[in-house]
C-alpha cells in the first residue's frame, strides 16, 4: 500500500518534469517576427471550410522534407505535427492532413503526381514544399518556375488554396550556388500569381541569427535535412500563419486613425 503512495507522486513529478522541458524548449525556440511568417494571401477556400463545419482537407505535396526524412518517426515529421497543431486551433473541427511527400524529386515529378495524389482528395488546401532538390541539382531556373506557375494554375482551378513552402536553410543547401535563387524565385511567383508563400528558408536563417539554435540543432547529421525539432517548430508557425489567415487580425492602427479622423 505504501509502495502505491509512493508511486502516484513519482509519476507526476516524471510528468511535470516533462512539461516543463517542453515549456523551456518552446520559450527558447520556434519564435520569428511575425513578420516572416505572415501569408500575404488570404485563404478563401480554407476559411470557408472552417466557417462552415465542413471538413478541412489538407494536401501536403514535396519531397524528403514533406516525407520526413530526419525525423525519429512518422508522428515527428511537418504534416503530422501540422494536424496536431491545427487540432488545438481548432479542437471541435473535423480536419485531415494528408502527406504526399517523395524523397528526392524536383517540381516537375510532383506536377506529375497531382492526378493521383492531390486533387482525388479535393483539397481546400495544398502546401507545395519544393525547390531544395532543384538548388541541389543546380536545375534550371525557368523551368521550376513555369512548372509552378501550371501546377499552381491546376490547383486553383480545382478551388484549392496554395501555399508554397521554400527550401530549409541547411548547411549542404547553404553550399549550393543556386539557392539564394530558388528562394527568391519561389517568393516572386507567390507575388505574381497571388498565392501564399510559407519562408521556411528565412524562418530557419532566423533562428540561427538570433542564437535561439546552431544549425546543428535544426538540422540532421547529413547536415541537409531537419529533425525532431525543426519539424516541430516549423509546424508550430505554419499552424499559427494558417490560423492568422483564417482569421486575420483587426488592424488597430488602422481603426485608431480612422476615428481619431472623425
Amino acid at each position: 500500500m505504501s509502495r502505491l503512495r509512493w508511486a502516484v507522486p513519482a509519476a507526476a513529478t516524471l510528468l511535470l518534469l516533462a512539461a516543463a522541458a517542453d515549456a523551456s524548449e518552446a520559450a527558447l525556440g520556434c519564435t520569428v517576427p511575425r513578420e516572416i511568417t505572415r501569408l500575404k494571401v488570404g485563404l478563401s477556400n480554407t476559411t470557408r471550410a472552417i466557417r462552415s463545419g465542413k471538413e478541412l482537407v489538407i494536401v501536403a505535396i514535396g519531397s524528403s522534407s514533406t516525407k520526413g526524412v530526419g525525423a525519429s518517426d512518422p508522428g515527428h515529421t511537418y504534416p503530422a505535427r501540422l494536424a496536431e497543431e491545427l487540432r488545438h486551433h481548432w479542437p471541435e473541427h473535423a480536419l485531415t492532413v494528408i502527406n504526399k511527400g517523395v524523397g528526392g524529386e524536383i517540381a516537375s515529378q510532383m506536377l506529375t503526381r497531382f492526378d493521383r495524389d492531390v486533387l482525388p482528395y479535393h483539397p481546400q488546401l495544398v502546401i507545395w514544399q519544393t525547390g531544395s532538390n532543384q538548388a541541389l541539382r543546380s536545375g534550371n531556373i525557368k523551368e521550376f518556375v513555369a512548372t509552378l506557375r501550371e501546377g499552381i494554375s491546376r490547383l486553383k482551378a480545382a478551388r484549392a488554396d496554395v501555399v508554397l513552402m521554400d527550401p530549409q536553410f541547411a548547411p549542404r543547401l547553404l553550399a549550393r550556388p543556386l539557392h539564394p535563387f530558388i528562394v527568391d524565385s519561389i517568393s516572386a511567383i507567390g507575388n505574381e500569381m497571388k498565392v501564399a508563400v510559407f519562408k521556411r528558408f528565412a524562418v530557419m536563417q532566423h533562428w540561427i541569427s538570433s542564437n535561439q539554435y546552431r544549425a546543428e540543432d535544426i538540422t540532421s547529421s547529413d547536415g541537409l535535412h531537419m529533425n525532431d525539432v525543426s519539424y516541430g517548430c516549423i509546424a508550430r508557425l505554419l499552424a499559427d500563419s494558417l490560423v492568422a489567415a483564417v482569421n486575420p487580425e483587426p488592424d488597430v492602427r488602422g481603426l485608431n486613425e480612422k476615428a481619431a479622423s472623425r
